[in-house]
C-alpha cells in the first residue's frame, strides 16, 4: 500500500529511509534497476585525470585544474523526499564534470534574485567591463546567451581560446563525451554566428560566465553557494569547487579564484551523491526548502525554459523536452549532466530524484527506475 506522506526535507547529517513499496515502487524491479547501474559502470580508468582534455588539440589538451581518482559506480534514488535506494559509496566526494554547470547557473539566478542583475536579456557589458565584452561581436552578448551556450563569445580565457571547443558536439550518451560525426573536427576555427543564433557546448565560454558571476558577486562563488544554498539544505562540508592554477583574478583589489564550470581541464565541483541529491531535491521543490524559498520560482521557470535553438537545453540544465534524453521519462523532467555518467535527474511528475556516478548507461538507469514505479 502506498502511504500519503508529508513533504520531507532531510536535516543536516540525516536522511530518512523508506522501503520502496511505501512510496510506490516495485521493489524487485527497483533492485534490478540498481543492479543494472552497478553492472554498467563506465569504462573509464580510476585515474580520471587521464580523461581530462583528451579530445583537445595540443597544446590545449593539458590539465589546468586538480583531478582525483574516482570511486566505483554509485548513486541514490529519492522518492517523495525519502531515500529509497542507494548503491556504491554515495558519501564519497568525486569529480562531477559538467553537472557543475547547473550550480553555476544557480549562482547567476541568485544574483538576479538579489537584484544584482536586472534581466537575463541585459547586455553583459553593462556591468562587466573587464575587456572581455568590448569587441563589436562580444558587445551583443546577453546573460541569457551565456547561460544557454549560444553566446559565440570570442576570446581567450585562462590560456584557452574559445576556438578550442569550436565544432564540439556533446553526444547524448552515457559518458557525455564529445561525439564524432561528419562536422568539421573539434578545435578547428570556424566563422562565428551572431550571439543567440547558434548553440555550441563550449567550456571556455562557460568559464567566461563563471568569471562574470564572480565579478557580480565580488566574492568567490563557492562561498556564495555554501552560504545561500548548500548550508541551508543541510549539505555536508566535504564538497569543494575548484578553479585552475591560472584562474586567480583581481576583483576590486583582491585576488580571488574564478571557478571552472566543469572538469574539461580539471577542477570543477567535487561532491558526493548525497549532496547532489539535496540540490536536486531543492530544484524538485521549485527552489523551496522546508518552507524557505532559497531561489525564486521565477528563476526556476526561466532556467527550465527551452532555448530557441536547442529545445533540450535551458539555463545550463538539460531538458527532456522531446523525450530524447530519457525516453521513459516525462517531458517535464530535467537534469544536471556531466561526463562520466554523472547526473542529477529531477522528475517533478514522479516526485523523483536520481543521482548516478560513473554510469555507463545513465539514461537507461533512469528509464528502469521510472519503470519500477507502480502504476
Amino acid at each position: 500500500m502506498v502511504e500519503q506522506l508529508p513533504s520531507y526535507f532531510p536535516p543536516l547529517g540525516e536522511w530518512a529511509r523508506l522501503e520502496p513499496e511505501t512510496v510506490g515502487f516495485n521493489k524487485s524491479a527497483l533492485d534490478a534497476a540498481i543492479q543494472y547501474a552497478i553492472d554498467t559502470e563506465i569504462d573509464w580508468p580510476e585515474e580520471v585525470g587521464l580523461m581530462v582534455g583528451r579530445n583537445d588539440l595540443p597544446p590545449y589538451n593539458s590539465t589546468l585544474g586538480p583531478t582525483k581518482t574516482r570511486g566505483p559506480a554509485a548513486g541514490v534514488v529519492i522518492k517523495n523526499g525519502y531515500l529509497v535506494a542507494e548503491w556504491g559509496d554515495p558519501d564519497r566526494v568525486d569529480m562531477t564534470f559538467s553537472a557543475t554547470k547547473s550550480y553555476l547557473s544557480t549562482m547567476v539566478g541568485l544574483a538576479r534574485d538579489r537584484e544584482m542583475l536586472d534581466s537575463m536579456n541585459e547586455l553583459v557589458n553593462v556591468r562587466i567591463q573587464d575587456g572581455g565584452f568590448d569587441s563589436e561581436h562580444n558587445a551583443a552578448i546577453t546573460w541569457e546567451h551565456l547561460l544557454q551556450q549560444t553566446s559565440e563569445w570570442q576570446g581567450t580565457l585562462f590560456d584557452r581560446p574559445d576556438s578550442v571547443d569550436h565544432n564540439r558536439s556533446v553526444a547524448n550518451n552515457a559518458s557525455m563525451s564529445d561525439s564524432t560525426n561528419d562536422a568539421p573536427a573539434k578545435g578547428v576555427l570556424r566563422e562565428l554566428n551572431p550571439p543567440g543564433t547558434f548553440y555550441e557546448y563550449n567550456d571556455v565560454r562557460v568559464n567566461r560566465l563563471g568569471l562574470c558571476a564572480l565579478r557580480i558577486w565580488k566574492e568567490p562563488l563557492p562561498d556564495v553557494l555554501r552560504r545561500e544554498i548548500m548550508d541551508p539544505i543541510g549539505a555536508s562540508d566535504k564538497w569543494i569547487w575548484h578553479g585552475y592554477i591560472n584562474s586567480w583574478v583581481d576583483v576590486e583589489g583582491k585576488q580571488m579564484p574564478s571557478v571552472a564550470g566543469g572538469a574539461h581541464w580539471g577542477g570543477g565541483l567535487w561532491i558526493s551523491a548525497y549532496d547532489h541529491a539535496r540540490f536536486g531535491l531543492l530544484m524538485l521543490n521549485r527552489g523551496k526548502w522546508d518552507g524557505q524559498q532559497l531561489i525564486s520560482e521565477d528563476w526556476i521557470n526561466d532556467a527550465l525554459t527551452p532555448c530557441d535553438v536547442n529545445e533540450n537545453y535551458g539555463y545550463m540544465w538539460w531538458l527532456n523536452t522531446n523525450q530524447e534524453l530519457y525516453s521513459n521519462a516525462p517531458a517535464s523532467s530535467f537534469a544536471a549532466q556531466g561526463a562520466g555518467g554523472n547526473i542529477v535527474y529531477i522528475d517533478p511528475e514522479n516526485d523523483l530524484v536520481v543521482v548516478t556516478r560513473w554510469s555507463g548507461e545513465r539514461s537507461e538507469v533512469v528509464n528502469r527506475v521510472i519503470a519500477a514505479i507502480k502504476t
